[in-house]
């Protein structure tokens, strides 16, 4: 019996590798690499692999940064298997620096208490998605199919019997016992944004409307440092520059923050310049001069796209929806509470990263868990495959409505949910927009997903009245004393016609 991964980021081709020799199919929404936010990632991959770090100190770092909501066990597990999971990249082919002595070469992110981010250059994701998707395509028993995407998953009595896919305007069931979701997250919902627009969250209104619970969902990454430049997604700035000394200073060159503070800290306090007028910029001149291009290849190509020259001027960055904490709940293992249905990477809420995400710490956790899913699979009995009665459903209804709008209806309504979301599910939040933004929602969540995951956001985020790690609210500045994860299905939704 195949098994069906529905993504072909790292989590979800990490998950099929691991599966070999079982029979896989891995559906991508592109071709294979493209539309994937693995290989945007420039920093790198967070691994206890140097000289004087352990699994424990940097177990150590993601505690702290998770403002009281990481599952301790989950941390410890996925920190133990940094060293194994680097040493199965560089098999598979990874080329990631090393130093004249052939030692990996480790750069320091904020928040970080050692040097244990394991790069190829700036361009680590795109290197470690080479490498996979080559052993991908060489491996017999992994089938892949390219420019689809999952409509809906197939239920019978609540248990998975299979999904099916839309390609070229037609729909094909794949009839497994075993889905795999590992489809990245949702923070193209976004205006401002540094992900491809593939990952607006569709995984989320998969599983949700299969009846799994989703969690944690306010809790969304702002990257700090986003170039400035008008572009859509936003290239990003990676955090390694300030690793290696750069700063982030106003127009009038005033520097305003300690720019190796964990990113919800260092977000605001570039969003609070804003807010007074200010704008914002990261200074590398001094740290890293003429050596930027040799360092940082594919940042300084970007610069000098945009007629920046960063060895003499200053970047324009902004804050950018870049990372999603929250997602489909899962166990150590990666299995939802659906019945046959298991999610990895960034669409899953494994506990790992709690109110906020380490940096590096998530390519970590997609290599991590997609290895965990597939030995968990290995190990979970098939139920018999039977055909289940297609009677007319909602999701039915939901595809119809919108196969009705028009491309040019579609894309406003996309556009219209991305800047709603900007605008107040934002760095900072208050009860009034996201009750502005959940009755504005609620009209089309029946008929759009993407809708239906931002409403979803939305009132999640509305009911934590408190400030938490990526979540900040102006209306409730403090945290509570006890952190408490926040759990939504379907049903729950509110405003709902």
């Amino acid at each position: 019996m195949k098994a069906v991964v529905i993504g072909a980021g790292l989590g979800g081709l990490s998950a099929a590798l691991a599966l070999a020799p079982m029979p896989v199919v891995v559906v991508s929404p592109c071709e294979l690499g493209a539309g994937c936010s693995s290989a945007w990632a420039q920093g790198g991959i967070a691994a206890a692999v140097g000289s004087g770090d352990k699994p424990e100190y940097q177990f150590k770092d993601t505690i702290a940064v998770g403002n009281g909501l990481n599952d301790e066990d989950i941390v410890r597990q996925t920190m133990d298997d940094g060293p194994s999971v680097i040493e199965r990249l560089e098999k598979y082919g990874v080329p990631f620096d090393r130093d004249a002595q052939g030692n990996l070469s480790l750069g320091l992110e904020a928040a970080h208490s050692k040097n244990r981010i394991v790069h190829a250059k700036d361009a680590t994701g795109l290197a470690i998605m080479m490498a996979l998707i080559k052993a991908v395509r060489t491996t017999p028993t992994i089938e892949i199919i390219e420019n689809a995407r999952a409509i809906e998953l197939v239920l019978n009595d609540g248990t998975i019997h299979g999904v099916i896919l839309e390609k070229g305007g037609k729909e094909i069931r794949l009839n497994t016992p075993y889905v795999i979701l590992a489809t990245g997250g949702a923070v193209a919902l976004w205006r401002d944004t540094t992900v491809p627009h593939e990952n607006w969250g569709g995984g989320l209104a998969l599983a949700a409307k299969a009846g799994a619970t989703l969690g944690d969902l306010e809790f969304l990454q702002f990257h700090p440092t986003a170039f400035d430049i008008g572009r859509d997604p936003m290239p990003l700035a990676s955090e390694a520059l300030r690793g290696e000394g750069a700063t982030l200073i106003t127009e009038s060159k005033e520097r305003f923050i300690d720019e190796l503070q964990a990113r919800d800290v260092v977000a605001r306090a570039i969003w609070e310049q804003m807010s007074q007028g200010h704008r914002v910029f990261l200074d590398a001149r001094t740290a890293l001069g003429t050596s930027f291009a040799e360092r940082f290849p594919t940042i300084y190509a970007i610069c000098k796209s945009a007629g920046i020259d960063p060895t003499t001027a200053p970047i324009p960055v902004r804050p950018a929806a870049h990372y999603h904490m929250g997602g489909i709940v899962t166990d150590k293992h990666g299995r939802t509470d659906v019945p046959g249905l298991w999610a990895c990477g960034e669409v899953a809420c494994t506990g790992l990263h709690g109110a906020n995400r380490l940096a590096s710490n998530s390519l970590l956790e997609a290599a991590s868990f997609g290895w965990h899913v597939a030995e968990d699979i290995k190990g979970t009995p098939s139920h018999e495959a039977i055909e289940p009665l297609r009677e007319k459903s909602n999701l039915v209804h939901i595809r119809d409505a919108a196969r009705r709008l028009s491309p040019e209806e579609k894309a406003q309504r996309i556009a219209s949910i991305r800047a709603l979301m900007s605008d107040n599910v934002g760095v900072i939040r208050d009860a009034k927009g996201l009750k502005s933004i959940s009755e504005e929602l609620a009209p089309f969540a029946e008929v759009s997903d993407r809708a239906l995951v931002g409403l979803m956001i939305a009132q999640s985020a509305l009911k934590r009245e408190e400030s938490r790690g990526a979540h900040y609210r102006s209306d409730f500045p403090d945290s509570r004393a006890e952190a408490v994860h926040s759990r939504i299905r379907l049903s729950d939704l509110e405003h709902l016609t």
